[in-house]
């Protein structure tokens, strides 16, 4: 069984990150949603509303788990059992910063592999800092947040 653990802080999830998810379902027989946990950062949702949102979006689907975790990415691999990282890259300023992790997750789980996938044309603009700034500025945010986890902010 092919499982794979897409860790983010997710605040929120957005348009960006379903897309990612989307396409990754073909490739995996389970997708952990794992939102890492750092109590020492607040954040626009409360990391169990996160949670709550996120199951709402991907309600009945089988394949998808979302659940919350402390410490090292790899470390929460080995409890589910995962083979695989997914991340997202927007650019190639994520490319540079995520190979590094990448580089040393290897070091210390090389059994654990990281597959990244390029943001589609479309969704590569998104991410959940500028979501958080808009909507802090009063601004919309209804085509870069699905629907289900909007509910979830307003």
């Amino acid at each position: 069984m092919k499982i794979a653990v897409f860790p983010g802080s997710f605040d929120p999830f957005t348009n960006a990150h379903k897309d990612l998810v989307d396409r990754a379902l073909s490739l995996f027989d389970k997708i952990y949603i794992a939102i890492g946990v750092n109590s020492s950062k607040k954040g626009l949702m409360e990391f169990d509303v996160r949670k709550q949102a996120i199951n709402a979006l991907y309600s009945g689907n089988e394949k998808i788990v979302v659940d919350t975790f402390t410490g090292l990415t790899v470390d929460y691999c080995q409890k589910v059992n995962a083979q695989f990282i997914l991340r997202g890259l927007r650019n190639s300023n994520d490319l540079n910063f995520e190979n590094a992790i990448a580089q040393n997750n290897l070091i210390l789980a090389p059994q654990i592999e990281t597959y990244f996938l390029l943001s589609r044309s479309g969704t590569a603009h998104i991410s959940s800092t500028i979501v958080r700034d808009i909507l802090a500025n009063g601004g919309v945010v209804d085509t870069l947040v699905p629907s289900e986890v909007l509910k979830f902010i307003k």
